[in-house]
């Protein structure tokens, strides 16, 4: 049986000796990661490739319907064969750039995708 101390508590069973302690400082240090490990998904989320082209404040409400239901598009496609860059609808403003549709209205991003995609030739 293990000498039970004041630095260390046991992390499950007491009486089991092939259980692990948690020392006052491994659980201070697992408490101070917490966090940074909660807060990493979210800065991540600034580093993802592409622009962010989901701005539609300026379109009318039809026309934001028809973006949304009919062509539904998407800012990220789901389908890696079927990206708005390479659609023949696509009007590119450059790299890094949401781009514009010659069909659906709004800023586009060239790796979003629609109902409407029709590869270029």
């Amino acid at each position: 049986m293990r000498d039970k101390t004041a630095s260390s508590f046991p992390f499950f069973d007491a009486e089991n000796p092939a259980v692990e302690t948690l020392t006052r400082r491994a659980a201070l240090a697992r408490a101070l990661a917490l966090p940074v490990y909660a807060a990493l998904p979210a800065a991540l989320v600034g580093c993802s490739k592409g622009p962010k082209c989901d701005d539609t404040s300026g379109l009318s409400p039809d026309d934001a319907k028809i973006r949304t239901e009919v062509a539904a598009y998407v800012e990220v496609t789901t389908d890696p064969t079927k990206h708005c860059a390479d659609c023949i609808q696509f009007v590119s403003a450059g790299k890094d750039a949401c781009g514009s549709c010659k069909v659906v209205k709004g800023p586009i991003n060239p790796g979003g995708s629609c109902k409407l995609f029709q590869k270029k030739t």
